[in-house]
């Protein structure tokens, strides 16, 4: 199972890369066998369909199924020619439109749960390259509260997904588990507690209502773990400030800094399919998380 784990995890690395390729070695296949091969194919049918008819035994309608059957591009151009098509819509779907992930962690309970299955808006942050990520049109910018996945800036083959907290020129503070954006404090709820097994299968978790004006969004936070308490940061220009909903459980822009513009890949907004892999059931689906927006 590690061994598939492994691989599973390389291939969602280099997907991209791997898809681009499949572009362009199936598109260089169609054109080579198009302008290179096909003209001599319809050539050589043409003359022995030709001589076959010449033959007082073969039909008419023989003859043209033979030159037909000649005509054919062999088994791999054929593949090719029809694979192009899907490999293409599919790259055009993935970089420009709309990207599935799946929730590793626990960093983002209770938006989020471990075996969530997202779709991301690619476009409403702008239309980029594929495997390059060059920005070619832009269309918008990140905001306070959206939910956005990244390419980790540490390891840009990584993606993470956390909350976007502060945007450039913001100063944030994180005081007893309170947050603070250019010195306003920002009002949070208590709900509850909660027995959350992704955290803690036995200390519960307290359960908050948060208002990232005007995003509304519940947190958790974990009595007396974690408080990392930080003054004043100030986001730079073209960088911008992430943390987890589960905030005493998530590795974020605290311990490792700002995520530049150019790394956001897109905008979570809806959960399309949810896998609870910890109950051992024939079908361990959260049939209540498909289909729910992302806030």
């Amino acid at each position: 199972m590690d061994i598939i784990s492994w691989l599973f995890g390389l291939l969602g690395q280099y997907f991209e890369a791997i898809l681009v390729m499949l572009v362009v070695v199936s598109g260089l296949i169609t054109l080579i066998d198009k302008y290179c091969f096909a003209k001599r194919r319809v050539a050589l049918a043409t003359i022995i369909a030709n001589e076959v008819s010449h033959d007082n035994s073969t039909s008419k309608e023989e003859a043209s199924a033979l030159k037909e059957k000649f005509m054919l591009p062999p088994t791999i151009a054929d593949y090719a020619r029809s694979l192009f098509w899907v490999f293409f819509i599919v790259i055009l779907l993935r970089s420009f439109v709309a990207e599935p992930f799946k929730i590793p962690s626990g960093s983002m309970l209770p938006t989020l749960k471990i075996g969530d299955f997202v779709l991301v808006n690619k476009f409403i942050y702008g239309v980029r390259l594929p495997l390059w990520h060059t920005r070619i049109m832009a269309i918008g910018h990140p905001k306070r509260g959206d939910v956005v996945v990244f390419r980790f800036p540490a390891d840009p083959h990584i993606d993470f997904i956390k909350r976007l907290i502060g945007v450039p020129g913001d100063k944030i503070s994180y005081n007893h588990k309170t947050l603070y954006i250019n010195g306003k404090k920002i009002p949070k709820t208590y709900l509850k507690n909660v027995l959350e097994p992704s955290v803690s299968t036995t200390n519960t978790v307290k359960l908050w209502s948060e208002n990232l004006v005007p995003v509304r969004h519940n947190i958790y936070t974990s009595p007396g773990q974690n408080l990392h308490n930080f003054n004043g940061i100030t986001v730079p220009k073209g960088k911008y400030f992430v943390m987890g909903d589960n905030r005493d459980n998530s590795e974020d822009s605290r311990y490792w800094g700002f995520v530049p513009e150019q790394n956001f890949v897109g905008k979570a907004f809806i959960v399309w399919f949810s896998w609870d892999s910890s109950h051992h059931t024939i079908l361990p689906v959260r049939w209540s998380r498909i289909a729910t927006f992302i806030r």
